[in-house]
């Protein structure tokens, strides 16, 4: 059972460090992607201030379908290509926008997201499976210390996940 824990926000390396070890603990003994996607989505809802959004969309055929998340509806279909998420799926790198109103293409599911942070869940067998959506009401929000961390955290994400073949 999960029990908030307060990590330190001072030093986003130990931050996301401890925010693994909380991830560990919330997945253990869990392989169903879906229960396992729909955990991260609420721990990162709880645990990274300043969101009003934080969610996964998953590839289906040519599309990206929404999946687990935190926040108000969103939109269902990404098409490859489109918005941030989509530019990610399609380029598999994470993309960090300081204010999206300025990415060409942006979807605006929520008005009130100004910045946003998505990343590709790759894999070990290099396949797309979709990607981490985190939504922030405030500009800039989000840094490269963010992106890594994250990056980290869908890598042991997806280790404890057994998605069909």
């Amino acid at each position: 059972m999960y029990q908030h824990v307060e990590l330190d926000r001072s030093d986003k390396a130990g931050f996301y460090a401890g925010l693994l070890q909380v991830l560990d603990s919330v997945l253990r003994g869990e392989a169903d992607p879906i229960s396992n996607l729909a955990n991260t989505a609420a721990l990162l809802y709880d645990q990274l201030p300043r969101l009003n959004w934080a969610g996964f969309y998953l590839l289906k055929k040519d599309e990206l379908i929404v999946g687990p998340f935190q926040g108000k509806p969103a939109c269902s279909r990404i098409a490859l290509g489109r918005g941030v998420c989509g530019t990610a799926a399609r380029e598999r790198r994470t993309i960090v926008v300081p204010d999206v109103h300025a990415f060409p293409g942006h979807i605006a599911c929520d008005p009130a997201s100004r910045a946003e942070l998505v990343v590709p869940m790759i894999d070990t067998r290099a396949r797309l499976i979709g990607v981490l959506d985190l939504d922030s009401p405030d500009p800039g929000r989000f840094t490269h210390e963010d992106a890594q961390g994250l990056e980290a955290l869908v890598r042991r994400l997806l280790s404890h996940c057994a998605f069909g073949d």
